[in-house]
């Protein structure tokens, strides 16, 4: 959810190098079924910038699979929804802090969906790094 905030990019162009030297280290048939598992689950950061440009409820928290930041941002935003018939001020004002909390999120798609992808490579890496 604050990825945007704390995340740089020359970190994670650095674990992407990383990631590849690792891959150099495999046998081509690992290597081959490395690919074919990260290519049906990469995520793209066009969707995942689209789904935050449109949808502030977090529904590009969901793309990503983190369950919780997409609920809380959902939840925040019905509220903030459904507080604009009854409190005015403070639906607006929750409206705005969701806005202000995922905005940076929409800027910085590219290198928010390139950490998760590296993690995508690590964690389906390892298995290939202990078979035989």
């Amino acid at each position: 959810m604050f990825e945007a905030w704390y995340l740089r990019s020359e970190n994670v162009t650095e674990q992407e190098e990383t990631l590849r030297l690792a891959l150099r280290n495999l046998s081509d048939e690992q290597r081959s079924l490395f690919y074919k598992q990260y290519a049906t689950q990469i995520k793209d950061p066009d969707t995942y910038a689209a789904l935050n440009w449109f949808f502030v409820s977090g529904l590009h928290n969901f793309y990503l699979k983190e369950w919780l930041a997409g609920i809380l941002d959902l939840m925040l935003m019905l509220i903030g929804c459904i507080l604009l018939f009854f409190i005015m001020p403070l639906g607006v004002a929750l409206l705005i802090l969701v806005s202000v909390i995922e905005l940076p999120a929409l800027f910085r798609s590219q290198i928010i969906v390139a950490d998760y992808n590296n993690k995508l490579g690590w964690r389906l890496l390892k298995p290939l790094q202990n078979m035989p």
